[in-house]
């Protein structure tokens, strides 16, 4: 079944409901002149109140009914336990979790030439003690049930069952809690991988978010390519450091499929030996996770002459993280060599996307700075520098991938690419470089999410002042403002952007 290029839509069921798991995989349709479907708000959910997995199910399924519907995108996480958060604080046995699969199932029965991508998330392990995105007792426990499934995972080999006491002081009872969630999870995971090896699933990513080299997400994962390697499709699963990117990046996939193309990116880096670094909260080097970012988004990565070249500017080796503040030196040689790199590649003919990924939580001001003073920013296809390597490389490569598209089909929005770079400039670099860092403390409780409107209100004039100013004096604003601005969590963390 095919529809008009006017009419196609992909449908997408996100992780949950923040800007990036909705408004940026919108942003990589529409420069692709795609419509992107995705639930609406009321049974989506909202902070740590779960969606509500029955509607979510059935909108699904409405989606998948629409003929002019040319793709289906699906967080499990979503499908199962309502979003990201309920996926590690709900209660739902595995019973009723897997029962929820037969979604999928039923999509693929019903119409079995739609394709459907998917993405399944590792629970996570904080290592910290803030529980506000974990079960309450994170506050007492977190660091200690971080540790505990580092520890578990070097004694994978070990025949011998250690006695809980011997391993953390963390009482029983909250271990079994937390472990009976994971095992659930991992269940799920699973028989997701399972979804691929029947047919149901046409691509699955399974992606970790905040993880380690050992944690007790690693070693499930050590589990899982077992099956990747014992079932003839697992290994078609791709299984790399992510998470909110995912969505973004499947809606790209999404879009080059439906037009039979597949764009090529080539890799360039200032320093070889900095691909080979492995960045905070993951658990693989820089070049084998861009290499599976590449590869989720349906396209291919080459040498030389790819669509797209994909420059990194390469993770700090001292792992500094800007949400911790600014690092005490600029390391001014990393800045130069990115942009001689930058400017060799534009000055070349090369459409050039860049992820920053020197940082976790924000952009390298000193780099942008530098690429603003020297008229580069406007002539990128893309920029990312946001949260973790994962998620800037996703959804550079996904912006990037969705120009290909839109090029080759004679599709491409102009104003909606620009719009795209200048939302990730606003949030990556001015928001949580800059005004997060300088005016965030002021600002923003200790505690969250805030419950006083009125504070929250002033937050978002303050941020929506500072990041006009900036937008005005040095990104490449080409007559787009901002229309709107929201705190969807009412926290520092993330904002929400609208440009006009």
């Amino acid at each position: 079944m095919t529809s008009s290029p006017a009419r196609r839509r992909i449908a997408l069921l996100p992780l949950d409901d923040r800007p990036v798991n909705v408004l940026l995989p919108g942003d990589v349709a529409a420069v692709a002149g795609v419509t992107l479907d995705v639930p609406p708000q009321e049974i989506l959910p909202d902070y740590r109140t779960a969606g509500d997995a029955d509607a979510l199910g059935a909108w699904l399924l409405e989606r998948a009914a629409d003929p002019e519907t040319v793709h289906i995108v699906v967080s499990v996480d979503m499908l199962l336990y309502g979003g990201l958060i309920a996926s590690r604080t709900s209660d739902d046995d595995t019973r009723a979790v897997l029962a929820r699969l037969d979604t999928l199932r039923e999509v693929h029965r019903r119409r079995p030439e739609l394709p459907i991508s998917a993405v399944s998330l590792v629970m996570r392990a904080s290592n910290s003690y803030s529980a506000a995105e974990e079960p309450l007792y994170w506050t007492e426990h977190g660091k200690e049930l971080h540790a505990l499934g580092g520890d578990a995972h070097r004694l994978l080999g070990e025949t011998e069952i250690i006695e809980l006491g011997d391993l953390t002081a963390v009482p029983a009872e909250v271990v079994s809690d937390y472990s009976t969630r994971r095992l659930r999870n991992h269940i799920a995971n699973l028989s997701t991988i399972g979804l691929v090896e029947d047919g149901t699933l046409d691509f699955l990513a399974i992606t970790a978010d905040d993880t380690a080299p050992f944690a007790a997400g690693s070693a499930e994962q050590v589990w899982m390519r077992h099956w990747m390697r014992m079932l003839p499709r697992g290994r078609e699963v791709l299984m790399y450091p992510g998470a909110d990117e995912v969505g973004a990046v499947l809606v790209a996939r999404a879009l080059a499929a439906d037009a039979g193309v597949r764009p090529s990116f080539s890799v360039a880096c200032a320093t070889e030996e900095g691909m080979t670094r492995i960045p905070p909260y993951e658990n693989m080097p820089l070049t084998a996770s861009v290499s599976r970012q590449i590869r989720a988004a349906g396209a291919t990565e080459v040498p030389e002459g790819g669509d797209v070249t994909l420059v990194m500017h390469a993770p700090d080796p001292d792992r500094h993280d800007m949400f911790r503040g600014r690092p005490d030196a600029v390391d001014e040689d990393a800045v130069a060599e990115t942009t001689a790199l930058v400017r060799a590649r534009l000055d070349a003919g090369e459409r050039v996307a860049l992820a920053d990924v020197r940082y976790p939580n924000g952009a390298d001001e000193a780099l942008v700075r530098a690429l603003a003073d020297e008229g580069l920013l406007g002539r990128l296809e893309a920029f990312g520098g946001w949260n973790t390597a994962g998620n800037t490389i996703g959804s550079v490569v996904a912006i990037s991938a969705a120009g290909v598209v839109g090029r080759a089909g004679g599709t491409f929005d102009e104003r909606a690419a620009r719009i795209a770079l200048l939302t990730r400039l606003l949030d990556d670099f001015a928001y949580q470089s800059v005004v997060r860092t300088d005016s965030g403390p002021s600002l923003f409780p200790d505690r969250f999410p805030m419950n006083d409107r009125a504070r929250v209100d002033e937050a978002r004039r303050v941020i929506r002042e500072e990041l006009g100013a900036l937008l005005e004096s040095m990104l490449p604003a080409d007559g787009i403002e901002i229309e709107d601005l929201t705190l969807p969590w009412r926290r520092s963390f993330e904002i929400g952007l609208t440009l006009r």
